[in-house]
Order: structure tokens, then C-alpha cells, then sequence
């Protein structure tokens, strides 16, 4: 069983910059493609941001430019760096991940639980 957990969200003023942590955790799995999304207030789920395995990163176009997506292979973590905030990207921001169970071979996408980004004066 492999879980998500993402820190990082909070109270931030427009224009200021926050970073998010994904930190997956669980035994005999290999991470692949990992992605972060957002889903704001009366709003459908979105991409924002992806990285593949071998670090080719994309973007939504309403973050290019301001959020950058990276990661940890030792750490099994992917953050996302957000700078330049503005209240629309206030929002519930979910972790995404495709895991390969090294044991049974299985492959599964994996959902943390969300952490709450709100951008406000």
C-alpha cells in the first residue's frame, strides 16, 4: 500500500509564494509519472502541473511561469514551488502519482488527501 501525503498549503497574501511537499510512503513500489492538481470552489479537478519519470516537467498555462514543479527521487517527494500567487489559485491542491507494486506488478494511481492553498489579502 503505497500513501501520499502533501504538506505545504496555508494562508498566503496575493503575489507572495508558497511550496507544497508530496511525500510518498509505503515498501516495494517505484514511483512514475507524479502530477499535482487543484480543484477550487464550485470548480472541476485540473492538471497544474506534471513530471514523468525522467523529469520532462508541463504546465496549465495559468501557472507557467510562476509555479515549478520538481522533485526528490532519493525522497520519493515532488514539490511544487508557487510563486507570484493570486486569489485563483486558491484552492484544494491533490497530489497524483501512477506506482508501480514492485511485487505483484500492478500498476496503480495513487491520490493523497489534498491541502488547502488560500491566496487572500
Amino acid at each position: 500500500q503505497v500513501q501520499l501525503v502533501e504538506s505545504g498549503g496555508g494562508l498566503v497574501q496575493p503575489g507572495g509564494s508558497l511550496r507544497l511537499s508530496c511525500a510518498a510512503s509505503g515498501s516495494a513500489f517505484s514511483l512514475n509519472d507524479m502530477a499535482w492538481y487543484r480543484q477550487g470552489p464550485g470548480a472541476q479537478r485540473e492538471l497544474v502541473a506534471g513530471i514523468t519519470s525522467s523529469g520532462s516537467t508541463s504546465y496549465a498555462d495559468s501557472v507557467k511561469g510562476r509555479f515549478t514543479i520538481s522533485k526528490d527521487h532519493a525522497k520519493n517527494t515532488v514539490y511544487l514551488q508557487m510563486n507570484s500567487l493570486k486569489p485563483e489559485d486558491t484552492a484544494v491542491y491533490y497530489c497524483n502519482a501512477g506506482v508501480l507494486n514492485l511485487l505483484t506488478r500492478a500498476y496503480l494511481e495513487v491520490w493523497g488527501q489534498g491541502t488547502l492553498v488560500t491566496v487572500s489579502s
